[in-house]
């Protein structure tokens, strides 16, 4: 389909077999769309030339795209049969500076056995001490307003506690570890520089004092 949209000059077919496939693959098609739509108004050979090449290359990038995702799926899918992290979180309706998140999960070792069923939570104690990069409000917040701050940034420290929650089970499983293993509970080890959480807070296994403070994903 999309060989036939660089011979045919139109993505119709391909939009409609894509639409529903993810951000990534509607900002591959988005790019390929618009060299397209740029090759298709080019007259001269010298300009054609140009914007060839700009639709080769995104054609190619929305190939690579789309063998990614096939490759991710088809993992997801083996991973389904040996484990499942339910990623079902329900907010709390009030934070406190002591955040928790469970998470379950199942598992086994081969097809042929029979689920086993476990949850582990994480605990974190957030920093809510003002940050001295930035100036005080020029005007002093009234009670309500400071309740109504405090409560979206404890939002914030327990979404990203959440979400290192989840990627760490995952990649616990995704390393063939026993599910027997996980604890009941774990308290998240926040970066020793920046106070906050980083990629490696919730990795339950292994020593502590081996995990780099660096990460994965960008810190809270």
């Amino acid at each position: 389909m999309i060989n036939k949209a660089v011979r045919d000059e139109t993505t119709t077919e391909l939009r409609r077999a894509l639409s529903r496939c993810g951000s990534v693959l509607e900002q591959k098609l988005h790019y390929f769309e618009k060299s397209l739509e740029a090759h298709r108004k080019a007259k001269a050979p010298r300009k054609r030339e140009q914007t060839g090449y700009d639709v080769s290359k995104d054609a190619s990038d929305l190939r690579w795209a789309v063998a990614a995702m096939r490759d991710r799926m088809e993992t997801e899918r083996k991973n389904g049969e040996l484990f499942y992290v339910d990623d079902g979180i329900f907010w709390p309706r009030m934070f406190t500076p002591i955040l928790s998140v469970r998470v379950g999960y199942r598992w086994r070792t081969s097809v042929e056995e029979e689920w086993k069923f476990g949850a582990i939570t994480f605990t974190h104690r957030a920093d809510t001490r003002p940050n001295l990069l930035f100036p005080p409000p020029r005007r002093k917040p009234s009670p309500a307003q400071e309740r109504a701050e405090l409560q979206k940034t404890l939002a914030m420290h327990w979404e990203h506690l959440m979400r290192l929650s989840l990627w760490a089970v995952r990649e616990y499983f995704e390393a063939g570890r026993d599910g027997g293993h996980i604890p009941e509970t774990f308290e998240a080890v926040p970066d020793s520089h920046s106070r906050c959480l980083n990629n490696f807070s919730c990795d339950f296994w292994g020593p502590r004092e081996s995990r780099p403070s660096g990460g994965r994903l960008a810190q809270e």
